[in-house]
This record gives structure tokens, C-alpha cells and sequence, in this order.
């Protein structure tokens, strides 16, 4: 058999459960995305832009307690999850060489699909492009397994952690030297060359984490030229967001949530297939460990007024809380997922994650039309987003069932199903 004998997963093929959580996660992420989508500089630090008393405060507090790190891990999770169920077809159906090649072309037009979403869609923080890079890495992983995938997971963490200290310790050492060359040059003694460059360095660090108003000014400016104007602006940014950012801190994050997916999935988590006990306990000790930390985390940002240094700090556990409320979160869906209420909720939320790319794209084509073309960039305080949120939320909800009665896919699943298997994919319902 060739490639293109190769067919994607039918309806009935499909995970309920596996699509319910992927529903979910793909609504959560834009709890946490709309603040980038709409704020300037003020996706983790609400004193920059777009207000941090009272409600603002509050949606900040309740969006980094619940789901900051949490939505994009289970994405991630269940992108690893899919790698599974990509490549395990039955041997009397395809052959692996077919499976391999039909995988390969799937994450490179992923690539592709990223880098359009982020350069020409103006979503710099687009998530499709690090998926399909990572996606390399963790295929060679498929076959181990959940125990040595949990360790390999494990260790990747511990290279995110490695990575923050190393932050946290290089910031730390700045704001010192700084510091101790202010008091110095307040004494009325002479700086050395290099005193003087540690209070321009940190100085240099503080201008850039958290920018003056006439900094948010131009950039809020620059959202409400022309479309084009706004591509060359934004190119840059989505660039490094895609080079350094992405080998720095986004390949450890993804890559050890993916390879815990794979775990997950082999030990019939993702498919409700553990008890109701198991859940239980996976939910207590996941919300137990990671709201606490979550919750001390905040609480020590909050006293110390965002500062930098403090927040490097805080960050250090940043992984054990946002892990551990991932499983709390996993948990409680399954929980939800077994016990067959509000059906029609559940239905909605697994149409919305048949249709994860086209939705994830959707929230950028409506967050773009409204920021960017009706140029209200900068014109909301941070707790009003979420009035947007909530409304688009409604909107999936109700229009993915609706679609999938009448087609197979949504429009861009279709459109990369036909890529992957390299055959124009049914698209309508008989």
C-alpha cells in the first residue's frame, strides 16, 4: 500500500473523551490568550496595561491560579496522545512506512500552518508552529513505555526548571549589582565602568519587562495603521517568539507534556477507563499540590508588586503547580465524562474539539477583526476581555454541533487531512 491509501479517523472511530478535553482546553487556552490578543505587554503583568486593581486584579489572580500553563498542557497532552493514535493503525490496514510518511507530512504542514497564523493571521503567540516542531522529536518516542515516557517527561522538566533558576539567578544577580552601585554612586563615589553598566544593564532589563506608558502608547498606535503595517510590525516580534523563545523555554514545556500525553493514553487515562476512584484521587492530590502552589506563587507576586525578581522567583515552582493542576484538570473531565451529565454540554464541548484547528484559528480571525481591524487594541481593561471570551465560547459551542451535522471536518481539518494523506478528503455528510 501507498500513502494516500492511508485514511483519516472516522466519526465513529473517534474518543468521545478524548475530543471533551480537547474542547475544553481549546476554550481555556483562550482565557489565557486573550490578554496578548488585546493588551500590550500585559500577558502575566497586570500593572503594564489594562488595569490591576479590583475585577482586573481578580481575572488576573483567577486566570494564573486556574489556567495559566494548565490549557496549553493539556493541548500538548493530548497532542502526544494523538501521536498514539496516529501511528498505531492495524498492521493489516497500512504499512508502517505509509503511517511515518503520512505523520511527517502532517506536522510539517502544522509548520507551515503556524507560520501563517503568526505572521500573516497576527497571532504571535500561535502554538501550531512549536507543536509542529516538537512533533519530530516526540515520534521516536511512541513505542516506549508509560512508565519510561513519565521519566522521560520528568527529566525534560527538570531541564525547563534548569533554565528558569538559570533566569532567576542572572536577574538576581543584576538587580544586586545594581543596587549596590546605586547606593554607591548616592554615597557620591566614583562608579567603575563596570558598576556603570550594571544600572544600564538592569535598567535596560526593566524598560524591556515592564515598558513606560509612551512605549505602550506607540505600540497600541502601531495596531491601528494598516493591515500591512501591522505584518511588518508584528514579523519581528513573531520571529524571535519563534527562534529564541521557542528553543529557550517552549521545546522543554511542550516536549515533556507530549511524551506525558503518550503516558497518559497507554495507561487508558485520556479514555475514562479508570475508575471513579482513580480520578477521585488524581483530582485531590492534583488540585492539592498544584492550587497550593499556584496559590503561594501569586500571593508572593501579588506583595511584591510584579517585580521582576520576585516573579522569577515565584516561577521557580512555576511547573509543579501548573503539572499538577493539569492532572487535577484531566481528572475532573474524565469525572464529568463518566458521569453522562449535561450530555448535551458534553456533545458541544466534543464537536468544539473535533474542530480544534478551525476554532483555534477562529479566535484569531474574531480577536484580530476587533483589535486590529475595528482598532480597539488597548481600549479594554483587562476583566472586560473576558466579555469576548465568554461570547465566543457561546459561539463554538452552539455552531460546532451544528456544523458537524452537515460535514465530515471542520474546514481546516479537512483542509489538512487532504494535505496529510495527499487525497482530496469527502467533506459533506451523505
Amino acid at each position: 500500500m501507498t500513502a494516500v491509501d492511508l485514511k483519516p479517523t472516522t466519526r465513529a472511530q473517534r474518543i468521545s473523551s478524548l475530543d471533551t478535553i480537547r474542547g475544553v482546553a481549546l476554550l481555556g487556552i483562550l482565557l489565557m490568550n486573550i490578554a496578548g490578543m488585546g493588551l500590550s505587554h500585559a500577558y502575566s503583568d497586570p500593572t503594564v496595561s489594562g488595569g490591576f486593581t479590583g475585577w482586573n486584579l481578580t481575572a488576573w489572580w483567577a486566570t494564573t491560579m486556574l489556567f495559566e500553563g494548565t490549557m496549553r498542557g493539556m493541548f500538548s497532552m493530548l497532542f502526544g496522545a494523538g501521536v498514539i493514535l496516529f501511528t498505531s493503525r492495524s498492521v493489516g490496514d497500512i504499512n508502517g512506512v505509509s503511517v511515518t510518511d503520512a505523520y511527517f507530512r502532517r506536522v510539517s504542514w502544522l509548520v507551515v500552518f503556524g507560520m501563517v497564523h503568526a505572521y500573516l493571521l497576527l497571532w504571535i503567540g500561535d502554538i501550531l508552529y512549536a507543536y509542529g516542531l516538537v512533533g519530530f522529536f516526540v515520534y521516536s518516542f511512541r513505542n516506549l513505555d508509560a512508565k519510561k515516557l513519565i521519566i522521560v517527561a520528568f527529566f525534560a522538566l527538570v531541564g525547563a526548571f534548569l533554565i528558569n533558576y538559570t533566569d532567576y539567578a542572572t536577574n538576581r544577580n543584576m538587580s544586586l549589582a545594581s543596587q549596590e552601585a546605586k547606593e554607591k554612586k548616592e554615597a557620591g563615589q566614583e562608579l567603575t565602568e563596570e558598576e556603570t553598566g550594571a544600572i544600564e544593564g538592569w535598567e535596560a532589563v526593566l524598560a524591556e519587562a515592564k515598558p513606560p506608558q509612551e512605549v505602550i502608547d506607540k505600540d497600541i498606535a502601531s495596531r491601528h495603521k494598516g493591515y500591512f503595517s501591522v505584518v511588518a510590525s508584528q514579523s519581528k516580534v513573531a520571529q524571535f517568539l519563534e527562534t529564541m523563545i521557542m528553543y529557550r523555554y517552549f521545546f522543554f514545556d511542550i516536549f515533556a507534556m507530549m511524551i506525558l500525553g503518550m503516558a497518559f493514553f497507554k495507561l487508558g487515562i485520556f479514555q475514562a477507563e479508570r475508575s471513579n476512584g482513580f480520578y477521585l484521587i488524581m483530582l485531590l492530590v492534583g488540585y492539592g499540590v498544584g492550587l497550593t502552589i499556584n496559590y503561594f506563587e501569586t500571593v508572593y507576586i501579588v506583595e511584591h508588586d510584579f517585580e521582576i525578581v520576585a516573579t522569577g522567583k515565584a516561577s521557580l515552582s512555576y511547573d509543579v503547580g501548573r503539572v499538577a493542576t493539569t492532572f487535577g484538570h484531566v481528572a475532573l473531565i474524565m469525572l464529568f465524562v463518566k458521569s453522562g451529565l449535561l450530555g448535551f454540554l458534553q456533545r458541544a464541548l466534543a464537536a468544539v474539539g473535533q474542530m480544534a484547528l478551525s476554532n483555534y484559528i477562529s479566535h484569531t480571525l474574531i480577536t484580530t477583526t476587533i483589535f486590529i481591524f475595528f482598532k480597539q487594541f488597548g481600549a479594554f481593561e483587562r476583566y472586560e476581555l473576558y466579555y469576548i471570551v465568554f461570547g465566543i465560547w457561546i459561539f463554538q459551542l452552539i455552531m460546532s454541533p451544528i456544523w458537524l451535522k452537515y460535514f465530515r471536518f471542520g474546514p481546516l481539518e479537512w483542509g489538512w487531512r487532504t494535505l496529510t494523506y495527499w487525497e482530496r478528503q469527502p467533506f459533506r455528510r451523505d
